[in-house]
């Protein structure tokens, strides 16, 4: 028989420690021949990444020794860390940043000597025994060198420069027989999303690249994941029609393949990001996005037609192909992301790791819904909903329970439909929870992306305040108990929300959150360094508006209780960002709180910060909701309670 408890004091067996000792992250993953790879993260062991090869028969091993952390910070956020070939894998380690090779079974060596260099996205060239990869030089003394680089693996791992002159790049595709290389570009002040250009070369006689030329693409026309299909022909996503769609470039000629309103790309935060892979020449297996839910499909490029697979999964990404099957990562409300190989003949799957073993009672799991709600303008918005639950508590008749709504990082991002422990430690306890994909988000089309251009702390503060009151309007809310939380732009948005919409949220929590964006403008590393000038306006010239978006200058609003999470060694957002909003709110009598971590960046990866944040931020609004826990925890200094 379920026990009558407020909403917020229910025991739940998704604990902290839960979260921490028992999920890993997985990432990326890499096909070579018959193995699949794959990045795992550990925070037992301080946030180390480290890769993972499953083999035929179902044997799971760790590659990498326990001294290499297989990371790279080109961008700062990284991505597409390692590549596989014929048994030997490439990586960059976090620690120094540079190339290794190891083989399987034996120790790593260094390739590539350069200090203050870093690497991403990287292809083996067979042909010329070189990889091909992405560099970032940070030695110029200036803002940092991004170019497209080789690397000789015959000799001394000599480093060439073989694409340079643009501020950025990524995503460099080899053609099968070597001859042509693909890759994107783009410059200040866009951010990839923003627009990018899709450029072919050939490989010369001597290995350097001639006769480039774009295929598409420009300053608003954002591309994404170039590919060479089996037959030599370039495939690409670009978002022509508003939509991120699928197409090819064959004979000068570009074409769509499939024209729908559906997102079969991504923003591109980090490298080496996947939606589709061939089968063969003209049948590719691809994921795309609706309405926040993507599906698993077979697109045949030669008559045009999409044919969606059935699949439990609502969350799909990193699709690879191997012979006679594929790798993707994927997820959905009762399944966290997992490692799934798919046979391409009959499409039947096999799990191959979990990043949790869901060993929680169903009975504890809130099952997610989208849901539309209007908001300012007469327009609509998108969010994710979880009510609370737990099988063995119901709140007292007439008790509405508490809601914490997150505003997403990014913030051009969106909110996942995975199962996850971090979002249902809440529910289980008696919280509502709403995951707003606001004005901004992907996975809604260009139009919608760009509502949040030039009025960033706006639109999205506007949606997450209307996504709330919605929610009470439906009964599924109490009014004098909304919370906002948010991680790094997410943080703003949550601390914009209680300040220029002081009226609506009760209490916040910011995770490594802008306060002041002058300091971001005028701070921060290069690849977002103008991202500024599309959410809010070119700096200077609209200094006045960073000032007026900034939650720091206008604290007379703010009167809700606050607390703040920051990670010492934070190269995105300064330490001081959040120092600086702890020391304002504190001096004007509001209660709040501030932890900061020691060895954490942007994000925290140790095991002990994590479960820390957790447990604060639940002892935090059990002192300002005024609910009993029903255990105790380790208490957090709150000033002005």
């Amino acid at each position: 028989m379920s026990i009558a408890a407020p909403y917020g004091s229910w025991k739940s067996p998704i604990t902290a420690e839960l979260i921490t000792e028992k999920v890993t992250s997985l990432l990326e993953v890499a096909v070579d021949g018959d193995d699949i790879y794959w990045l795992e993260s550990r925070p037992k062991e301080g946030g180390r990444y480290t890769i993972m090869r499953w083999s035929q028969g179902g044997k799971i091993e760790e590659c990498t020794p326990p001294d290499y952390y297989v990371r790279t910070t080109v961008h700062e956020y990284g991505g597409a860390p390692f590549t596989v070939a014929d048994g030997v894998l490439y990586f960059a380690n976090y620690q120094d940043q540079r190339l290794y090779r190891q083989k399987l079974g034996r120790a790593p060596e260094v390739l590539t000597q350069d200090e203050g260099c870093r690497y991403a996205d990287v292809i083996v060239d067979r042909k010329w025994h070189r990889l091909i990869c992405i560099r970032e030089d940070h030695t110029t003394g200036g803002e940092a060198v991004n170019t497209i680089v080789s690397v000789d693996l015959k000799g001394g791992g000599g480093v060439y420069v073989l694409v340079e002159g643009n501020h950025f790049y990524s995503s460099p595709r080899l053609s099968d027989d070597g001859t042509r290389l693909a890759f994107l570009t783009w410059n200040h002040p866009n951010m990839p999303w923003d627009g990018c250009e899709l450029w072919v070369a050939n490989v010369a006689a001597d290995g350097r690249l001639d006769h480039a030329e774009r295929v598409i693409g420009g300053p608003s026309e954002s591309v994404f994941q170039p590919e060479w299909s089996p037959d030599g022909v370039l495939h690409f996503v670009v978002e022509s029609s508003g939509w991120w769609n699928l197409y090819r470039w064959d004979k000068g000629m570009i074409e769509a393949l499939y024209p729908m309103q559906a997102e079969f790309g991504l923003p591109q935060w980090v490298f080496g990001m996947s939606t589709y892979g061939f089968a063969s020449a003209t049948r590719v297996l691809c994921c795309y996005s609706k309405e926040g839910i993507w599906s698993l499909a077979w697109l045949d490029t030669a008559a045009h037609e999409l044919t969606p697979i059935e699949s439990p999964y609502t969350d799909i990404g990193d699709i690879h192909m191997g012979k006679g099957f594929a790798v993707l990562i994927a997820g959905s409300p009762t399944q966290p992301a997992s490692v799934i190989r798919m046979d391409t003949g009959d499409a039947s799957t096999t799990v191959l790791m979990q990043a949790f073993e869901v060993t929680v009672d169903p009975g504890y799991l809130s099952i997610p819904e989208s849901i539309a709600f209007p908001t300012d303008g007469g327009q609509g918005s998108h969010g994710i909903y979880y009510p609370p639950r737990s099988k063995d508590y119901v709140a007292p008749q007439g008790e509405r329970p508490p809601l914490l709504v997150i505003s997403h990082g990014g913030p051009t991002g969106a909110a996942s439909t995975l199962l996850r422990y971090s979002i249902q430690f809440w529910t289980s306890r008696g919280f509502a929870v709403l995951d707003v994909n606001y004005g901004g988000s992907t996975g809604y089309g260009r139009d919608y992306r760009q509502r949040l251009n030039g009025n960033w702390g706006v639109v999205d503060v506007a949606d997450c305040c209307n996504g709330a009151l919605y929610l009470v309007d439906q009964g599924l809310a109490d009014r004098d108990r909304l919370a906002i939380r948010g991680s790094s732009a997410g943080g703003y948005t949550t601390l914009a929300c209680l300040t220029f919409r002081n009226e609506v949220f009760k209490a916040g929590s910011s995770h490594y959150g802008l306060s002041e964006l002058e300091v971001f403008a005028r701070d921060t590393h290069k690849f977002e360094s103008r991202y500024l000038t599309s959410l809010i306006g070119p700096y200077p010239a609209r200094k006045e508006l960073y000032f007026q978006r900034s939650p720091i200058n206008f604290l007379s609003n703010l009167s809700a209780p606050l607390i703040l999470f920051q990670g010492d060694e934070d190269k995105i957002v300064p330490p001081s960002q959040s120092k600086m909003m702890f020391d304002a709110v504190r001096s004007k009598g509001i209660p709040v709180a501030y932890l900061l971590f020691q060895g954490e960046q942007h994000g925290f990866r140790r095991a002990g910060n994590i479960r820390r944040s957790l447990e604060a931020e639940l002892y935090f609004y059990s002192k300002v909701f005024h609910f009993e826990l029903p255990e105790p925890l380790d208490p957090v200094e709150i000033q002005n309670l």
